[in-house]
């Protein structure tokens, strides 16, 4: 007997629901409505490999093709055949309403700042970075005319000291060539970036963070759509600015999925705009300054948390990623 295969999966869960799905959406019900059949995926995220799927099978078949897609953002995809037992202007409606309302619950379930932690270990353990960060709260920053500090402040800094991995004769003649290894980083969070809050938020990393040796968006949800992924790949081309994907059940895990255009020379001129307007950031300046003349790290940069104390916090803040 032949074994289910994407394809299967994909007909037949159309098949059965009679409405548009996304990719993941098709997976995930394939599952609840046992279209998934006796399928086993090796992969960790099979709903790309169908999403794949649909767009091969519309690019190579064009009007003759199986599948159409019936909207861009979400990317949702139907079964042609079935395309006139539906009202497509009514299914859209109520899925994009849906849409808004399951974003605006994400958004208003737990403060991005309670990933500050997340960040903080995954940069201190992880090679690329090796990095000490600080929180910058914006409150903290001098009041001034509406929208002057608009998109000024970064969430975290982060500086990268060649300390542990350079020996004192090599730092020596740094030192001797007026040459530095420290790196600065800075990091915009938001709990998920999707279309609807893709390009606002990408700007404001670019606002926020192009000043640093290497800017990053951060991010615990990232909806699975391919378009998406195109868009940001492009952003990042443009403009710099890297992306990194939170993976809150191993932080270790979490990667890089864009990354950052390295700029070897910082923007002096906005990091003191940011240490005139910020105490947090002025204070990161200072701490900076104090390790060097100590060569060590010695400062009171935020906590980092050991993997069961990450654990815990994780458990207490009802922390989850959520891949739909």
């Amino acid at each position: 007997m032949p074994k289910t295969t994407f394809w299967d999966i994909i007909v037949k869960t159309l098949s059965e629901v009679e409405t548009p799905l996304s990719p993941k959406e098709i997976w995930d019900t394939a599952h609840q409505i046992g279209t998934i059949g006796d399928f086993v995926s090796t992969g960790k995220t099979p709903w790309a490999t169908i999403g794949a799927y649909c767009y091969t099978d519309i690019q190579r078949a064009g009007e003759n093709s199986t599948i159409i897609q019936t909207s861009e953002r979400p990317a949702q995809f139907f079964l042609r055949r079935l395309i006139t037992k539906i009202d497509l202007n009514k299914v859209q409606k109520e899925q994009d309403e849906a849409f808004v309302q399951k974003e605006e619950r994400e958004l208003k379930k737990f403060n991005e700042r309670l990933l500050h932690p997340l960040l903080a270990a995954y940069t201190y353990g992880d090679p690329h970075f090796k990095a000490n960060v600080k929180t910058i709260f914006h409150e903290n920053s001098i009041r001034g005319t509406k929208g002057r500090n608009e998109w000024l402040h970064p969430d975290l800094v982060g500086v990268y000291f060649p300390f542990r991995d350079y020996k004192q004769e090599t730092l020596d003649i740094q030192s001797h060539l007026s040459i530095s290894a420290i790196k600065l980083f800075s990091f915009e969070i938001k709990t998920k970036i999707s279309f609807s809050n893709l390009r606002e938020a990408y700007f404001q990393a670019v606002s926020n963070s192009s000043w640093a040796n290497e800017g990053y968006l951060v991010t615990l949800n990232l909806e699975d759509d391919l378009s998406l992924l195109d868009e940001i790949r492009r952003l990042n081309n443009a403009f710099g600015i890297g992306l990194i994907k939170i993976n809150c059940e191993n932080i270790y895990e979490s990667e890089i999925l864009f990354p950052a255009r390295v700029n070897t020379e910082i923007d002096w001129d906005t990091v003191n705009r940011l240490a005139t307007e910020n105490s947090d950031f002025s204070t990161f300046l200072k701490l900076i300054s104090e390790d060097c003349k100590l060569g060590k790290v010695k400062s009171d940069y935020d906590r980092v948390l050991s993997l069961d104390e990450l654990t815990i916090y994780i458990e207490k803040k009802d922390i989850k990623s959520n891949t739909n």
